[in-house]
């Protein structure tokens, strides 16, 4: 007798599906982003000699800002989520979930505008 058909399950797509999907994948492309990072900054050039002239040199390349601005929002991102959280193990409450989640998201937002504004705009000499 052949045992029954798998019966497919279907779940609905949410808001917070698409946040937990994004904290993985945003953790997988850090890793090897920030130890890429680590090794050039920290120990091929040596903290002593980063200065403005060495992140106008690194930055005059588009390579170097995208690879940074990557950095950068991933960090953000995944940051902000994990905060978001924490913070809704704290807060039981629907609507104060909904207040600290628009809030969140506007701190990312503004941040990684910011971010991306130093980064696109570069250094003066």
């Amino acid at each position: 007798m052949a045992p029954p058909a798998a019966t497919p399950v279907t779940t609905r797509r949410s808001w917070l599906t698409v946040a937990w999907t994004l904290m993985r994948l945003s953790a997988i492309l850090l890793v090897p982003l920030v130890w890429i990072h680590v090794v050039i900054q920290d120990m091929l050039v040596g903290v002593h000699r980063i200065n403005l002239e060495y992140v106008a040199m690194r930055w005059a390349s588009l390579g170097w800002r995208i690879y940074d601005a990557g950095l950068l929002c991933f960090a953000f991102a995944h940051g902000t989520n994990g905060l978001r959280q924490v913070l809704e193990d704290y807060i039981h409450g629907r609507r104060a979930r909904r207040v600290i989640r628009v809030l969140l998201f506007c701190f990312w937002l503004g941040i990684t505008a910011l971010g991306a504004a130093a980064v696109i705009g570069g250094v003066g000499s």
